[in-house]
C-alpha cells in the first residue's frame, strides 16, 4: 500500500502547471464565488425564500457551494490568503445557520419542499449534496484547523446514520447520485471515527440489493416505478450489488464516484477487488476516449456500449474525466501500477484541462473531439457541477504527483517542484527539474540529513517507447515493475538521477472496433493529444489527409496559447473545385499538398471560433496527388 504525498507538502514551480494553478487561484475561484453569489446559491442558505418567489433553491445548489469551499480550502493550504480565509468563514457561518435542529442540512428540502425530505433518493440529490458538504468540511479543517464546518457536517452525518440503515424504523435507501460514500471515508480519516466508515460501507453494501429500494420508494410516493425515465437502475449503478458488477453502465460521474469509494474501502474489504478490476478493464480498454474523456452519450450523460466513441457528439463531461482521475488515483495507491497513472495523466493533460479556458474564466461541460465551430466554453451553467470540480482538482494537483510507503518513494507525474516525504521514519525532500510535458528530460535530486536506503520508483509512461536513465552521470539499468523503473540504493544528498523520456510525434490509431475512428489517425506527443483548428489551417479540416510517410516537426511557441509545442508537417487536402456540379461521382477526389499545424487539444477554442478535429483522415496508400 502507498499513500499520496499531500498536496500541502508539494510545491509546483514548473512552466506548465504553475501558471495554470495561479490562474485557478486568481481568476477561477473568485469567478466561481461571484457566480454562486449572483445566482443565489450562497444566499439560499439564509433560508428566506418563500413560495411564489422566483429562483427557488435547486436540489443540487448546495453541492456547487460545497465544491467551491473545498477548492478554496485547498488553495489556502498551499497559498495562505487572509481575505479568502475570511470569506470562507463568512460562507461557512451562513451554512451553519441553515442547519436544522435535528442536524438536517439541505436548502431545497428545508424551504422549497420540506414535506418531501428523503422521499426520492433515486432522482433527487440530498445525499449527494451531503457528500460534497462533507468533503468541503474535511478540506477546510485540514487547511485551517478550524472545526466550524466540520462540526456541522459531523452532526449531519450522525443524523444521516440515524435515518439510514438496517435497523428497525430506518430507511434501507442509498443515493441515486453517488458521492456520500467516498465523502464518509474522508470524514472517517479526518475525525478518526469508525462510525463514518461503517456508514459508507452500508451505502455500498446496500446498493443494488433486491427488493429494490427505489421501487418501494416510488410506490410509497404514488409514482409508477416502471415510468422511471432511465427504465432501469443501471443508470445509477444500482441494478445489481456492486460486487457482482463487471460492466460500467449509466451516468459516468456517478459511476466514477462509486468506484472511487469502492477503491477507498478495498484495503479492508478485498472482496471488492474483482469488481473493480473488471470495471477498470471495461472503462479503460473499451470506453475511454483518447483525451481521457468518458461517457459518449448526452442522453444519460454516460455510457452506452463497448467501443462506442463518437467524436462530434461526444459528451465526455468534464466532471466525468475528473471522476476518472479520482478513481485511478485511489487504485494507484494499492499496488503502484503505472496503468492507473497513465490514465490520470491522459485525463489531466487533455480531457480535464480542456474544461477551462486559458484565462480560467470560461468552462466546457462537454468535451467533443470534433466541432464544426459552434461549441464554446461558457461563463457558467444552470447545472454548474463542472467549474468548481475543475477548481478543486487543480488546487489539489500536487497530491497526484508522488506516493510513499515504508520502503519506497514513487514518482507518478513529472512536474517541476519539490515534495516533503517520510519513508521508514526518515524525512527527505525530493526535487524535480523538467520542462515536461514539452520535453522528456527529468532531473531528480534529494535533500536529506543522512544517507538511507529506499526504492525510488519512476513511472515509465505508457506512451514512451524509448528512454535513458542515469545516476550520477552513469548509465543505470533499473528493473521495470508494474511500469515503474525501480532504483534501490542508499541515497545521499549528492545523488542526481536523470531520466530522458524520448518524445517523438506519434500517430495513434484506434481499436478497429471503434467504428467512428475507422480510417482515421490522431497525433500525440508525450502525454499531449493534438488537434487541428481551422484558424491554423488553410483547408477544411474534414478534407485533410495524413500521408503515412509525412514527418512532423515539434516546435515550442512561447507566444501561442500561453506557450505550447505545436506540430507542423505536410499533409494532403482534397480538392473540391471540380465537384461543383456533382454531389457524387465515380472518380475519386484529387489531392494537393498543404502544410498543417496541430495544437494541444486542451487549448482549443481559446482563439477565434472555428472547426476542430482530433481524429484525421489517414491517407494510407490510396491518396493520389
Amino acid at each position: 500500500m502507498y499513500t499520496p504525498i499531500p498536496f500541502s507538502s508539494v510545491t509546483i514551480s514548473d512552466a506548465f502547471w504553475a501558471p495554470k494553478l495561479r490562474v485557478n487561484r486568481e481568476n477561477t475561484l473568485p469567478i466561481e464565488y461571484e457566480q454562486c453569489k449572483i445566482t443565489g446559491r450562497i444566499d439560499a442558505f439564509r433560508l428566506d425564500w418563500k413560495p411564489g418567489q422566483p429562483n427557488p433553491p435547486h436540489i443540487f445548489w448546495d453541492s456547487d457551494v460545497a465544491k467551491w469551499i473545498e477548492a478554496a480550502s485547498y488553495s489556502l493550504s498551499t497559498h495562505p490568503d487572509p481575505q479568502l480565509d475570511a470569506l470562507l468563514d463568512e460562507v461557512i457561518a451562513l451554512i451553519a445557520s441553515a442547519q436544522q435542529p435535528d442536524g438536517y442540512l439541505n436548502v431545497h428540502f428545508t424551504v422549497v419542499e420540506p414535506e418531501k425530505r428523503w422521499s426520492n433518493l433515486r432522482d433527487w440529490h440530498e445525499l449527494y449534496c451531503a457528500g460534497h458538504l462533507i468533503e468541503a468540511a474535511a478540506a477546510h479543517f485540514q487547511a485551517t484547523g478550524k472545526r466550524s464546518l466540520l462540526d456541522v457536517l459531523c452532526r449531519y452525518a450522525d443524523y444521516i446514520a440515524v435515518v439510514f440503515g438496517v435497523g428497525e424504523g430506518q430507511k434501507r435507501g442509498y443515493c441515486g447520485h453517488e458521492e456520500i460514500e467516498l465523502a464518509l471515508v474522508k470524514l472517517a480519516r479526518v475525525t478518526g471515527e469508525e462510525k463514518y466508515l461503517a456508514l459508507a460501507r452500508y451505502f455500498v453494501d446496500e446498493r443494488g440489493r433486491q427488493p429494490y429500494y427505489y421501487t418501494a420508494e416510488a410506490l410509497a410516493r404514488g409514482d409508477a416505478p416502471e415510468k422511471f425515465w432511465a427504465r432501469n437502475y443501471s443508470y445509477m449503478q444500482a441494478h445489481i450489488p456492486v460486487r457482482e458488477q463487471r460492466e460500467v453502465t449509466g451516468h459516468a460521474v456517478r459511476a466514477m464516484y462509486l468506484y472511487s469509494a469502492l477503491a477507498d474501502l478495498l484495503p479492508a474489504d478485498p472482496s471488492l477487488r474483482p469488481a473493480l478490476d473488471a470495471l477498470w478493464q471495461d472503462v479503460c480498454l473499451r470506453k475511454l476516449y483518447l483525451t481521457g474523456g468518458i461517457g459518449p452519450s448526452r442522453h444519460n450523460e454516460g455510457f452506452t456500449y463497448p467501443y462506442d466513441l463518437p467524436n462530434e457528439t461526444a459528451y465526455a463531461e468534464t466532471c466525468a474525466a475528473i471522476g476518472l482521475a479520482f478513481w485511478n488515483q485511489r487504485m494507484l495507491q494499492l499496488d503502484c501500477d503505472s496503468r492507473y497513472a497513465d490514465v490520470i495523466e491522459r485525463a489531466l493533460y487533455n480531457g480535464i484541462l480542456s474544461g477551462v479556458s486559458l484565462d480560467g474564466k470560461k468552462f466546457f461541460y462537454e468535451n467533443p473531439l470534433a466541432s464544426i465551430g459552434l461549441h464554446h466554453r461558457q461563463a457558467w451553467f444552470d447545472c454548474a457541477c463542472c467549474p468548481p470540480n475543475l477548481a478543486r482538482i487543480l488546487a489539489s494537483l500536487g497530491e497526484y504527483i508522488y506516493s510513499q510507503s515504508e520502503t519506497a518513494l514513487a514518482v507518478h507525474l513529472y512536474v517541476q517542484g519539490s515534495a516533503e516525504a517520510r519513508i521508514g521514519g526518515h524525512a527527505l525532500t525530493i526535487r524535480q527539474e523538467t520542462r515536461y510535458p514539452w520535453d522528456g528530460e527529468v532531473k531528480i535530486m534529494f535533500d536529506l540529513d543522512a544517507p538511507f536506503e529506499f526504492d525510488l520508483r519512476l513511472r515509465l509512461p505508457g506512451w514512451c517507447q524509448h528512454f535513458h536513465l542515469e545516476i550520477n552521470d552513469s548509465l543505470c539499468k533499473a528493473p521495470l515493475e508494474n511500469g515503474y523503473l525501480v532504483i534501490r540504493r542508499s541515497w545521499t544528498a549528492s545523488d542526481v538521477v536523470r531520466l530522458e523520456l524520448k518524445m517523438p510525434v506519434e500517430r495513434i490509431y484506434a481499436n478497429p472496433n471503434v467504428r467512428q475512428d475507422a480510417g482515421l489517425a490522431a497525433l500525440q506527443r508525450g502525454p499531449v493529444v493534438y488537434c487541428l483548428e481551422a484558424v491554423d489551417n488553410s483547408a477544411p479540416l474534414e478534407q485533410i489527409y495524413l500521408p503515412r510517410e509525412a514527418a512532423f516537426t515539434a516546435r515550442f511557441d512561447a507566444d501561442l496559447l500561453d506557450g505550447v509545442v505545436i506540430l507542423s508537417g505536410e499533409a494532403l487536402a482534397a480538392d473540391p473545385s471540380d465537384w461543383r456540379q456533382s454531389l457524387y461521382r465515380s472518380n475519386p477526389p484529387r489531392f494537393s499538398p498543404i502544410q498543417i499545424i496541430a495544437v494541444p487539444y486542451y487549448a482549443w477554442d481559446n482563439r477565434q471560433p472555428g472547426a476542430m478535429r482530433v481524429w484525421l483522415n489517414d491517407c494510407g496508400v490510396s491518396c493520389q496527388v
